[in-house]
């Protein structure tokens, strides 16, 4: 659905028409029309008929289209126990199994994609207090499952910076935060994952207001794409402007973080410190 809402917003341009001039020559609602270009609604195949005979788009270019709106009703890599789920959180599972390379900043936990399952039920458990025994299952068995892809014959490629503050908070207990960080020393060796661990000595840095994930696909037709999990709910932003900052914000973490070398042997001293 992103790709066919960012290929109608290129069309919808290159014909310099405004939404409501095509809402009005087409006779589709307005509020339809935006919610078909921002991906917030699968336009029903009459509806894009009628958009692609307005923007004259023929041949090639009009098969791939429809076919880019059939593909939209297909289920991903969701089993029946994610349906639970929330429709945000599987939201971000689909796309980050279709991304090409993801940037993760994390300010408080450990990337759900480098956590042990003993470490991702406490985890659970801790954020949603009120969530019941099944609830927490289906969420760490999703993260479970998630981690497939940083292994296989084209593993996710995984940018990770975290702040030392979350790897001395003892999620678990020792034992289970020592795995932990252990299990963060044995996947940084991996080729398709870069670790990297900002110290207490860079002092402030422009993380600090709060972890986000950056998603690039492969497909040019997939803007890249943010994702922010809050406490206000979750947003995903894909702006060229958004993109551009939390590039940059991304940027100048890595900068001041210790290199990944350094980012191992710190991880390895907190390991053998944990008691």
């Amino acid at each position: 659905m992103r790709r066919l809402a960012a290929e109608l917003r290129r069309l919808s341009a290159t014909t310099d028409l405004s939404r409501e001039d095509v809402a009005e020559q087409t006779g589709i609602n307005n509020v339809t029309l935006y919610r078909i270009e921002t991906a917030r609604a699968k336009p029903q195949m009459r509806t894009l008929m009628s958009l692609l005979n307005l923007y004259g788009t023929q041949g090639e270019q009009r098969t791939q289209l429809v076919e880019l709106s059939k593909d939209a009703t297909k289920q991903g890599w969701l089993r029946p126990f994610h349906t639970d789920l929330p429709e945000e959180y599987t939201a971000y599972i689909s796309f980050e199994a279709e991304a090409h390379s993801l940037r993760n900043y994390q300010s408080l936990f450990v990337p759900g994609l480098l956590q042990t399952e003993a470490y991702a039920r406490p985890v659970v458990q801790g954020v949603l207090p009120q969530a019941g025994a099944q609830d927490v299952e289906d969420r760490v068995q999703a993260r479970m499952e998630r981690q497939r892809l940083l292994v296989g014959d084209l593993p996710l490629r995984l940018w990770a910076i975290i702040d030392e503050a979350a790897l001395h908070r003892l999620v678990g207990g020792p034992s289970v935060m020592r795995d932990q960080l252990n299990r963060l020393i044995e996947v940084s060796a991996q080729p398709n994952v870069t670790l990297q661990v900002i110290d207490y000595a860079a002092g402030a840095h422009a993380g600090m207001p709060g972890s986000f994930a950056l998603m690039d696909f492969d497909d040019p037709m997939d803007t890249d794409l943010i994702y922010i999990d809050s406490m206000a709910g979750d947003l995903f932003l894909e702006s060229d402007a958004d993109v551009r900052r939390y590039t940059t914000i991304f940027d100048h973490l890595r900068a001041v973080a210790r290199s990944p070398a350094g980012s191992t042997s710190l991880l390895a001293e907190l390991a053998h410190r944990v008691e």
